[in-house]
């Protein structure tokens, strides 16, 4: 059984990514016979086990947005967990029973009702005797069942998590520092309760069954441990555990302590629960929580070292946050030397000075954090001007009286993270190494305020490698990107500057335009520049006005000093057969590499290339011309030419190409 729903795992990852690759990007990455083959597999093993994975593509869940989240009474009150950090404690609880120590998921309760062997209803813990209904949520988490084989009611409770690396993902794409999400739960708890499910699919919300409550006429064999296995062979991710006595209890622990350095899923600590199904219910439970299980609670390891230094470090959203640096001490099994300290408020709470005496501890073992200030010295000062950009500085209230300090000036360098991200990015300088994490840091540090900075970070060797996530071999790395990048071209440095409406194939024409002159490009009108194909007023008058910036035109010219441009041999050159011609490409290629080895040939000779078929779009590149994809039939409507890569090369006057 679990062979075949690994199987079924596997197939549903294959025909999604070939269905998001035909429908989205217009690409074919297995034939029309192979898939077919794979859908009629995968639709035979879920007739054999009766289960249908979230997300297979036998079945469509549609989105819905709803009004309100409707709430309900819990059938039996959920309880909450006593608590122990003591490894001894646990032991004394499993006495001479048999317990399952597992996870305990740091996320969001839910309770999940299955009937007929399809989900029809999920709710969340809410205060424990009353939740929210989330059933439309739940049918869009990434791997609960969406049927099983079980034809009983069967209610369940597990936790809605979001996995670190999720976490991480969504908090990047969000630009304002204040406006990201604290911790993985307050993130899941969000998207699990969202009225509109479409926001929750998209945030990867996955959930792990912990306890079995309702499955009449399934023979568990009095074990707690067999509720878990069997919900596994219906389709469910189940918590991890370990069945143990309470001579196992402290190694088993330990196994734990250790294995969530690297765990992906957020945990807080662990659950002891008796094997015994019969004995657990014998044992009752208190006014506030049942006696047949227990929460361990992981005891923070602390370490006293001395601040040596507060950082000030500023956001991109003009925030200036405090860190708290330290002599380094090891904590659960790494060296740390900082921890955040979060806010102004914070920072006079702890009274903090130079020289103190503190204690440090990870937050559930992973986020180093100030634990308690020994000496109290209170002497920090709280800087009046901003460290990247020398600007003055203010502190503000929030709504919570929670006091942060922000740089005032517009024009500060950490504000302009992006435009720095940009210079570096792959289709600029391409300089590797240089995130936008990193820049922050570095901008922080003082060490960029100008684009030139980027190649003088040479200078700042001994500070690079000791900042956490560096080293020797990352800061060397670093350093080799930057050199390589000073061999670059126009086109790359035009589109790093981020002139406003200037993508990398704008600046690609604007430098064809002007045979590769730089000074003519900066002193061009806008009436000069909207004569190029493709460009118009708008793109025009945004390059017209970047250069009209003194300022703009200063940081360039320093820029300059550090790059070395390629300009290309035009004189006998390729000739700009394709001028005025714009491209679309889909489908997969074969007298070229690749699709952007064709892209490039195309705008060697004037060309243009973009990505969807609209009235501009002169030619459509296909190899199946007779195919039935969306980019086809928009052509077909549209009147507009479908060339096969012969027919392409045929209409430049090239009978092949070699890539």
């Amino acid at each position: 059984m679990n062979q075949k729903l690994e199987r079924m795992k596997e197939l549903s990852a294959l025909l999604t990514e070939a269905s998001r690759a035909y429908y989205q990007a217009d690409d074919e990455i297995m034939s029309n016979l192979e898939y077919d083959r794979l859908y009629d597999e995968l639709a035979q093993l879920e007739k054999e086990t009766g289960t249908v994975l979230a997300g297979s593509p036998t079945i469509l869940v549609g989105y819905e947005a709803l009004e309100t989240l409707p709430k309900e009474r819990h059938e039996a009150p959920m309880l909450s967990l006593d608590k122990t950090k003591s490894p001894e404690a646990l032991a004394e609880f499993a006495g001479d029973h048999v317990i399952l120590l597992s996870w305990k998921l740091d996320g969001l309760t839910v309770v999940l009702t299955y009937q007929g062997g399809t989900l029809v209803k999920a709710v969340t813990r809410g205060n424990g005797e009353i939740g929210e209904v989330i059933t439309n949520n739940a049918k869009v988490f990434q791997n609960i069942p969406l049927r099983i084989p079980y034809q009983g009611e069967l209610v369940l409770r597990g936790e809605a998590i979001i996995t670190y690396p999720e976490f991480q993902r969504i908090n990047e794409e969000i630009d304002d520092a204040e406006a990201r999400y604290k911790n993985p739960r307050n993130l899941c708890s969000g998207s699990v309760r969202q009225l509109n499910n479409e926001i929750t699919a998209k945030r990867h919300v996955r959930f792990y069954a912990f306890a079995l409550v309702k499955a009449d006429g399934v023979d568990f064999q009095n074990s707690r441990g067999k509720q878990l296995d069997w919900l596994r062979s219906q389709g469910f991710e189940a918590v991890e555990y370990r069945k143990v006595t309470a001579a196992q209890v402290p190694e088993t622990v330990q196994w734990f302590a250790e294995k969530i350095q690297h765990y992906e899923v957020p945990s807080d600590g662990l659950v002891a629960l008796y094997d015994d199904i019969a004995y657990g219910r014998s044992l009752g439970r208190t006014a506030k929580f049942p006696r047949d299980s227990i929460a361990f609670k992981w005891k923070d390891e602390t370490m006293e070292t001395c601040l040596r230094e507060i950082e000030w470090s500023p956001s991109r959203t003009g925030l200036i946050n405090p860190v708290a640096i330290f002599d380094p001490v090891e904590l659960e099994g790494s060296t740390v030397s900082r921890a955040s300290v979060h806010n102004i408020s914070i920072l006079r709470s702890l009274k903090l000075g130079i020289g103190d005496r503190i204690t440090v501890y990870k937050a559930n073992m992973i986020i180093p954090q100030i634990a308690e200030n020994l000496t109290k010295s209170d002497s920090v000062e709280i800087p009046g001007v901003c460290p990247a950009c020398g600007g003055a500085t203010e502190i503000r209230s929030t709504t919570d009286a929670v006091e942060t300090l922000y740089c005032t000036n517009e024009n500060c360098s950490a504000k302009k993270i992006k435009s720095f991200a940009l210079l570096v990015s792959r289709d600029a300088l391409n300089i590797e190494g240089l995130s936008e994490a990193t820049l922050e840091k570095f901008i922080g540090h003082g060490f960029i305020h100008t684009f030139a900075d980027i190649f003088h970070l040479a200078e700042h060797r001994e500070t690079i490698v000791q900042m956490e996530g560096f080293g020797e071999k990352s800061y060397a790395n670093l350093i080799q990107s930057t050199e390589r990048a000073r061999e670059t071209t126009l086109p790359r440095l035009l589109y790093g500057l981020g002139i406003p409406n200037i993508g990398a194939a704008n600046a690609k024409l604007i430098c064809r335009s002007f045979a590769y002159d730089l000074d003519q490009i900066r002193s061009a009108t806008a009436e000069r520049l909207a004569e190029i194909e493709g460009l118009g007023e708008v793109i025009a008058s945004s390059v017209v006005d970047y250069f009209a910036d003194a300022d703009n035109q200063r940081v360039l010219d320093e820029l300059l000093l550090e790059l070395h441009v390629e300009k290309p041999e035009l004189s006998g050159g390729v000739q700009q057969s394709l001028t005025g011609k714009t491209f679309v490409i889909t489908g997969s290629v074969e007298q070229f590499a690749n699709r952007n080895e064709l892209k490039a040939f195309i705008e060697e000779r004037g060309g243009k290339v973009t990505g969807s078929v609209t009235k501009k779009t002169n030619y459509l590149i296909n190899n199946d011309t007779a195919s039935a994809s969306t980019k086809n039939k928009k052509a077909k409507e549209l009147g507009i030419p479908i060339l096969s890569e012969r027919d392409f090369l045929e209409m430049c006057g090239a009978e092949d190409h070699a890539g």
